[in-house]
């Protein structure tokens, strides 16, 4: 883990709220796997402010990219950065995905919980023997669907989206282009692992369908960090071995050992 002063190199609107920053890390950049996220202290905020938790969207030649929305009074701030500003960033922090994947590799993201799987999609690329992937984007609009541009740019990934309102896309939830993709890989055999970040009523059915089928499945629990380290308990999600926290045992964990009320 390091505790950086990191230069902002790129702070760009992509509309609807959401942005990317790209600072200079080059000691995390190294050390940063996928799954795992970053806490920034925002700058304009009393000193007493506890430092804000990003999943980092990709980890690459010493720079580190989070995708973020303006959601709260800590998020709004960071709005106010400019490039060329320093930011006090602690990273890489918390248990990412697996390094592989046996199968079809299916990325299900819903909002921002796009970011982890973009930096992932990457990694899998770069294997010797690259995984076919398939990613499956939801949101409420069109609006919503992110990062598909950059995700078109990896060699081999399959995009599919849903959107609630039918604005691009399969109209509904986003298992719905799941389910037909599951249904296709059960008919034929072949083995799959699944990958899912975004809001807890997509990862639980997520996870039953990895259950379900069997599979591994990879799973990213967004929980309310504050200290990040494990300290504060703050973060705890309950699985099968009781409660763990979030920013150390995960943010991912595998889909047999989480409970959801």
């Amino acid at each position: 883990m390091q505790d950086e002063t990191c230069k902002v190199l790129e702070h760009l609107d992509i509309g609807a709220g959401y942005r990317y920053l790209v600072v200079a890390a080059p000691q995390m950049a190294a050390a940063m796997e996928p799954g795992q996220f970053v806490h920034v202290r925002v700058p304009s905020l009393e000193a007493s402010a506890v430092r804000r938790p990003f999943s980092v969207f990709n980890a690459e030649d010493g720079r580190v990219t989070v995708l973020y929305k303006a959601v709260g009074r800590g998020t709004r701030a960071l709005n106010a950065v400019a490039v060329g500003d320093e930011l006090k960033i602690m990273g890489p922090l918390g248990h990412g995905f697996p390094k592989k994947c046996k199968g079809t590799a299916l990325l299900v993201g819903g909002g921002f919980g796009v970011a982890p799987l973009y930096f992932l999609a990457r990694r899998l690329a770069a294997l010797e023997t690259p995984p076919k992937m398939i990613l499956f984007v939801g949101g409420r609009t069109q609006a919503d669907l992110l990062a598909l541009d950059r995700f078109a740019t990896i060699p081999g990934v399959d995009v599919r989206t849903a959107t609630n309102d039918g604005s691009a896309g399969v109209k509904g939830l986003v298992t719905v282009p799941l389910d037909d993709e599951l249904a296709r890989l059960k008919a034929a055999g072949a083995p799959f692992e699944l990958f899912a970040c975004g809001p807890d009523p997509m990862l639980k059915a997520v996870a039953q369908r990895a259950l379900d089928a069997k599979a591994p499945g990879w799973i990213s629990m967004d929980r309310h960090m504050i200290c990040g380290v494990g300290a504060c308990y703050a973060c705890v999600q309950k699985t099968v071995r009781g409660y763990s926290r979030c920013c150390i045992e995960g943010p991912v964990f595998r889909a047999e050992d989480l409970v959801f009320d």
